[in-house]
């Protein structure tokens, strides 16, 4: 998700008060953000120059680095964060947003040539009139285009916005498609003049724009804005002209976007406005501009207007599982930036989406603000009448609890591993008739799908050699052996292991857990082999020392093997103490 960073001091002027950073933290969890971290500018440019970091001084600035989500391109800087976060809090009304009422006459015109269509064939302009900006929500206008340019733009390859200051420009203005070497111009922070394909060549060196050369380079002809007397604005999707170039003495403000998608140019437009429209003479208010298309029809951006939408109350309360009233939906919207009302029925309700909500599009994207603002830590647990677990699950759950409770912690290891891990560092010899191969594995550590739980257990103990002894650890989790039987060709089995490594081998543990298994799970230790209960015999599997191991048979079936490991096998795995061992497959007792 976008990170967006903000000074702390700027942020919670904008709100109105200062915050501990706990308070903070949980205001940002309420509303469905996150404080991911808490820097400082020096720290950052350390980072960025991988230098080593200085300690922090009082005179630095505090940075509070947010997680906003994907979609909401309303919160991707200062201006809209402590907006939204305003009304949240009760402090402040959703605002409205307005589109100045001139005529088509008084408007700003943008033509679109025809030769666009072949490369770049949308645009869309509005104008912010009477800004006034400060240093810091001038560099907060150019991080949220770059923002902007990330996320929703796909780096630019569907939107590119342009910014220009209008009182160096004169309309109306042209959007063409034009070869390359037709276009000249002063590009951004030069002083040359360059035609557009040397200009390619010139960006290929540098870090930023490089990356944005490839969508237009090798085409036929380069998109151009021109003003009335052919002064370039812009070449989208790569640079803004010098001569418009807008500065902390900007007053009004021309915005282009250019696009590839005429829906996230539109969504990119509102963004761009509404967020900054705070800044200007006529608060929430921008004035439009006509683009006019080659074949005669027109159009007027931006669109700032609301449209509603009707929500079941019962979809609302029965999703998220708490009974509310009309009322307390609305109110709950409201915090959340959606206007919302009783439809008159009593069992709908009608929300106005702003345009700065692009991201409410369906029903439940209005279910999951409500929640959000009613606090996800205050709906009841339970559990879904719907939901049945597995009895296999069930099993494992139990049997879990039950080696907890006998001082084992649960450690849970990769399915998959390498060839030696499960053959040769276990003394075992691969017949090929065992174990499911990977198909062009990525890394020579999962080459197979294990048929033991006891490579990833070993692997545990080894790289955690030094932890104090004893270590008792076991897992319960899948194996995978190829079985003919089944369409797949191979069958998942669900196992349980335990491990004790310490100064002595701990087999007698080992075997007295085996016993507290069997008895939890009803089957009795029988002397004479029978079919009623389970007893023990020796076995020679070569992972275990010869003498010191024995398999489990339960109902006339093998079900699992304990013993020492093999002193080759610890040393495989780089164990120095010793270790027994338990493994048994608990889909037996089901």
């Amino acid at each position: 998700m976008p990170t967006v960073s903000v000074g702390r001091d700027r942020l919670f002027a904008a709100l109105g008060r200062s915050y501990t950073q706990e308070e903070f933290e949980d205001l940002c969890f309420s509303f469905g953000i996150e404080l991911d971290d808490v820097t400082t500018e020096k720290a950052i440019i350390s980072k960025e120059k991988h230098l080593e970091e200085e300690k922090p001084t009082a005179e630095d600035e505090i940075i509070y680095k947010i997680e906003v989500p994907a979609n909401r391109y309303d919160l991707l800087c200062l201006e809209g964060l402590a907006q939204a976060l305003r009304i949240f809090s009760g402090q402040e009304k959703i605002p409205r947003y307005t589109v100045a009422k001139i005529s088509k006459e008084s408007m700003h015109k943008m033509h679109v040539k025809k030769e666009t269509s072949l490369i770049r064939p949308f645009v869309v302009c509005a104008v912010l009139r009477g800004i006034t900006f400060d240093e810091a929500s001038y560099n907060s206008f150019i991080d949220l285009q770059d923002k902007l340019h990330q996320n929703i733009c796909r780096k630019r390859t569907l939107v590119a916005i342009g910014t220009h200051d209008l009182d160096t420009l004169q309309g109306p203005f042209t959007y063409e498609a034009l070869p390359p070497q037709e276009i000249n111009f002063v590009p951004l922070k030069q002083v040359k003049n360059f035609r557009a394909d040397e200009l390619m060549e010139f960006y290929k060196s540098d870090l930023k724009l490089k990356k944005f050369l490839h969508i237009i380079e090798n085409s036929s002809v380069f998109p151009v804005i021109y003003d009335r007397n052919r002064t370039v604005l812009s070449l989208p999707p790569i640079i803004n002209g010098a001569h418009s170039a807008i500065t902390l003495k900007t007053k009004n403000v021309f915005i282009e976007c250019t696009a590839t998608d005429l829906t996230k140019a539109k969504i990119v437009l509102n963004t761009m406005v509404t967020t900054f429209a705070t800044y200007c003479e006529r608060k929430f208010e921008v004035e439009p501009v006509e683009v006019i298309s080659f074949d005669g029809s027109s159009s007027v951006y931006p669109d700032l207007s609301e449209y509603n939408m009707e929500v079941p109350l019962s979809y609302i309360t029965g999703s998220i599982g708490v009974p509310l009233e009309v009322d307390e939906v609305t109110n709950l919207l409201k915090r959340m930036q959606l206007d919302a009302e009783n439809s008159g029925s009593g069992q709908n309700i009608s929300v106005s989406v702003p345009p700065t909500r692009s991201d409410i599009l369906h029903p439940c994207d209005v279910m999951e603000d409500v929640a959000i603002a009613y606090g996800y830590n205050n709906i009841p647990r339970r559990k879904l009448s719907s939901l049945k677990p597995l009895p296999l699950n069930q099993l494992s759950d139990l049997i879990r609890s039950e080696i907890a409770m006998n001082g084992f912690t649960e450690v849970l290891t990769w399915i998959l591993c390498s060839k030696k891990e499960n053959f040769e560092m276990l003394n075992r010899k691969d017949d090929k008739s065992t174990a499911v191969i990977i198909g062009n594995p990525r890394s020579s550590d999962f080459e197979v799908v294990r048929t033991s739980l006891m490579p990833g257990m070993l692997k545990t103990v080894g790289h955690n050699k030094d932890h104090p002894k004893p270590i008792k650890i076991y897992e319960v989790g899948d194996v995978v052996l190829l079985d003919e039987k089944k369409d797949v060709g191979a069958s998942n089995h669900r196992l349980l292991a335990a491990l004790y490594c310490g100064a002595n081998s701990g087999f007698e543990l080992i075997h007295c857990l085996v016993d507290r298994i069997m008895e939890v799970m009803g089957a009795p230790f029988v002397s004479v082999p029978d079919k009623s209960g389970y007893y023990i015999e020796p076995s020679d599997e070569p992972e275990f020392l010869l003498g010191r191991q024995a398999k489990i048979i339960y109902k006339g079936r093998r079900i699992g093997i304990f013993g020492i490991v093999h002193p080759e096998v610890l040393n495989n795995f780089d164990i120095p103490d010793p270790c027994s061992f338990l493994e048994l497959n608990i889909e037996y007792f089901l």
